[in-house]
């Protein structure tokens, strides 16, 4: 969310900053917005006015009681009431237009950094990087789903009897690979000086509100029914919520943590669910980090927690690449955003892995994280989070990337230990 002050004064740039996103039909909401705010701020000095003048009499009734002025006193008693009177008033439309200002200001997109490119959808994505050398072998890699019924690891029909299309029932070393990758991933965090959290699975809508845009909210999240609580469709939203209305010590800062969580996605819109993978599921397993930081340092911690996932994916034998988010792909919270993608030598292609954000003050805001600064300025603090990993879709990826002509899957060294050392598996007709 932005600042209305800065609404107010760069009214030109927020517009062209809305068009660079794509979203015309918001334009007047800058207009809509400003014009509600000088209404509210005249209110607003009409109702400080009275409230100080109220103040003024009651300390004045104060003084007169004590010197015995009784019937003065009572005077400017009845004076008293006729400005609550009239405050009861003013406060009610005070309320009405800071929710008013609120829920419009919900809905005008962050500013995007000056280099993002400009694209209406994500087929306007940019690669910037490859690494690793993506190697396709002499022999045909079959379709993931195949390679995990190969081993007896895969069950999407009995799941789609027990829970509906989009969930499954992963099995023996499939099973046990998924949680290895997790497990590595957060050691392999740790060691990289987060903090590690399993936070609640569960959040309530001013969370929810706080985290993401309400486009994003009907497309992904899923409500329970009769109570004010969400599933979480990825631990971020949760991770970031935990300061919400908090004042953090500027020497604690920056904060990092990383988490484990189930996530749960309603995956409303064109790509639908797949009827035999796992790449576009309802529930999956994730690894993630986040950043709370002060405003300087965000871009730093953008670039570093980027290179983490890079770093851990190419520690699993798996070639990436670092594709930019352009303008119309990027969440209205978002300053920038980087997609990492996994190659996959079936499909010579790659594919969406992960990806690493910065939301500046815009999540902040909306939550009420603020840092003290020395000076005892208190400042909304910057947001970033990034994917580790999350299988089942990184599976994919690792799957192909090591497999062999005779079926079986080579596990690299960095996973052996959570493997039971294990520098191999073989599917259960071998």
């Amino acid at each position: 969310m932005l600042d209305i002050k800065f609404v107010r004064e760069n009214k030109e740039i927020v517009k062209e900053n809305i068009k660079k996103k794509f979203q015309d039909k918001k334009l007047p909401l800058v207009d809509k917005v400003i014009s509600l705010d000088e209404e509210y701020r005249k209110i607003k000095v009409k109702a400080d006015n009275l409230r100080k003048e109220r103040n003024d009499i009651s300390d004045n009734i104060g003084s007169l009681m004590r010197e015995g002025k009784k019937e003065e006193g009572l005077a400017l008693k009845d004076k008293v009431i006729k400005i609550n009177e009239e405050l009861s008033v003013l406060e009610k439309d005070e309320n009405k237009y800071e929710e008013e200002i609120k829920k419009i200001m919900y809905l005008i997109p962050n500013i995007i950094a000056d280099d993002v490119p400009i694209g209406e959808d994500d087929s306007k994505n940019v690669e910037i990087e490859k690494i690793g050398d993506p190697i396709i072998p002499n022999y045909e890699i079959p379709y993931h789903a195949d390679i995990m019924n190969s081993f007896n690891g895969l069950d999407k029909e009995s799941a789609a009897k027990v829970s509906g299309s989009g969930f499954y029932y992963l099995m023996g070393d499939i099973a046990r690979l998924h949680s290895a990758v997790l497990s590595y991933a957060r050691d392999f965090m740790i060691d990289k000086g987060f903090t590690y959290c399993i936070p609640p699975f569960m959040i309530r809508s001013d969370a929810v509100n706080g985290v993401m845009s309400f486009e994003e909210k009907e497309a992904m999240m899923y409500k329970i029914e009769g109570e004010d609580l969400y599933l979480i469709g990825t631990s971020e939203h949760s991770m970031i919520a935990k300061f919400k209305n908090q004042i953090l010590k500027e020497d604690k800062l920056p904060i990092t943590m990383t988490s484990y969580s189930p996530c749960f996605r309603k995956e409303v819109g064109a790509h639908g669910i797949e009827e035999r993978g796992v790449y576009r599921v309802h529930q999956f397993e994730k690894q993630e980090m986040i950043v709370i930081c002060k405003p300087e340092d965000s871009e730093i911690w953008y670039e570093k927690m980027l290179n983490y996932t890079v770093e851990l994916f190419r520690n699993l034998d798996i070639p990436v690449r670092k594709l930019v988010c352009c303008s119309g792909d990027l969440a209205d919270l978002k300053y920038r955003s980087c997609d990492v993608e996994a190659f996959s030598p079936r499909q010579n292609a790659y594919f969406e892995v992960g990806s690493c954000s910065n939301l500046t003050d815009a999540q902040a805001r909306r939550l009420g994280i603020k840092y003290k600064t020395e000076t005892g300025e208190k400042v909304y603090a910057h947001t970033l989070n990034n994917t580790v990993l999350t299988p089942p879709r990184m599976l994919i990826a690792f799957l192909e990337n090591n497999y062999n002509e005779d079926g079986s899957v080579n596990i690299p060294k960095s996973l052996q230990p959570y493997m039971g050392g294990k520098d191999k598996i073989y599917p259960n007709n071998k």
